[in-house]
């Protein structure tokens, strides 16, 4: 996606960002860390895009310093040197004659000031700001300034017409109003989670009162098994766009919860069922109660990590370390993401987790070769 924005027209690049990040930023700097472009071709592209908020919980002080070195980690993974600046903020407007808010020209001499710190910042890691834009709001018409540099500006095209986010729309990634309603997607629906809730101690006594029948007469893997089947029954159901109601998601949990289960579930991030994979993973986090969550919101984060999605896939992953602060995969996910590790090393645990089915009998299909064909 990133290779089809042209990084020396910063008109195109604003527009572009809704599409990267998943939602309209707000009140936002991102980040576009370039890396350089392969022969014919010696126009940088974009490879990773990091948002950062312009009142953060900390407060400014120190703002340009820490995100210099969170930037400084995403280029040393990414092998790059170069990063580009926009500030999305409706405080702010150009500068200039048409300029008669005092409020909103010392908004606009705020982000000038954050900009050069950061670029003082990012020249100690030896990584340079090549260029430096900010907008009131990523709208048709709005204008656009310069941070640095010349001082001129020009107007946004509509972001509709963006080529990043046509693309996006035809590969079935919606483009979310704002964050908060990205965020709304992975609220709980609180009538599902009652019904839920309801249901889930039954499911897992069974569920253990089976488990230790199994043990007896030594066929763990063939509960295993069932409990794997009966995840992939469901998989196939969503893909005619048919979730579990309430009693089949607690019957969902004790494949959740056995380690050896769910590590199989990973691998379904690379099958040709992804996309049904990932609006099961979905249901469930919205459906189970905040203790039981964790597990189902890591593979969800997991799935929209491997497919680039690293907003929504942070985002789930806040939502299982909220259920569990100690759940050690999304601890590791949440890590990986926030150091601007790539999706291609989380391969592994794909192929690990294809393994294990194929060793409990169940035979997944093919992997993609990247999470992003299935979708």
């Amino acid at each position: 996606m990133a290779d089809w924005i042209r990084v020396d027209d910063p008109g195109e690049l604003i527009v572009a960002m809704p599409a990267m990040l998943g939602f309209v930023p707000e009140r936002s700097l991102v980040i576009a860390v370039l890396r350089a472009g392969k022969p014919p071709c010696v126009t940088p592209v974009i490879d990773a895009v990091a948002r950062f908020e312009l009142e953060p919980p900390g407060g400014r002080r120190g703002m340009a310093a820490r995100i210099a070195e969170c930037l400084s980690r995403i280029c040393a993974a990414e092998q790059a040197d170069e990063v580009l600046a926009v500030i999305i903020d409706d405080r702010a407007n150009e500068p200039g004659p048409r300029q008669a808010n005092p409020r909103r020209m010392e908004q606009a001499a705020m982000h000038t000031a954050l900009i050069v710190a950061l670029d003082q910042c990012l020249a100690a890691y030896e990584v340079m700001l090549a260029g430096a834009w900010a907008v009131s709001a990523i709208h048709a018409g709005e204008h656009w300034w310069p941070l640095l540099g010349a001082p001129c500006g020009g107007v946004l095209p509509d972001p509709a017409q963006s080529s990043v986010a046509m693309s996006s729309v035809l590969d079935g990634r919606p483009i979310h109003a704002s964050r908060s309603e990205l965020t709304a997607v992975l609220a709980p629906d609180t009538e599902l989670c009652e019904q839920v809730s309801a249901q889930v101690e039954a499911a897992l006594e069974n569920a253990r009162e089976r488990r230790v029948r199994a043990a007896r007469h030594g066929e763990e893997d063939s509960y295993r098994r069932a409990l794997l089947e009966r995840v992939l029954w469901q998989v196939a159901h969503a893909e005619s766009h048919v979730l579990p109601d309430a009693p089949e998601i607690a019957g969902l949990l004790p494949a959740l919860q056995d380690p050896k289960v769910r590590s199989t579930l990973f691998a379904l991030a690379y099958t040709e069922q992804a996309t049904a994979v990932e609006k099961l993973w979905l249901r469930l986090v919205q459906a189970l109660p905040l203790h039981y969550r964790a597990d189902a919101a890591t593979l969800l984060g997991y799935s929209a990590y491997v497919r680039g999605d690293g907003a929504f896939a942070g985002m789930a992953l806040d939502v299982a370390l909220e259920s569990d602060p100690g759940y050690e995969m999304a601890g590791l996910l949440e890590c990986g993401l926030r150091s601007g590790m790539r999706p291609g090393p989380l391969r592994r645990v794909g192929r690990s987790g294809h393994a294990m089915a194929a060793d409990l009998g169940v035979d997944l299909g093919p992997l993609v070769e990247s999470a992003e064909v299935s979708r």
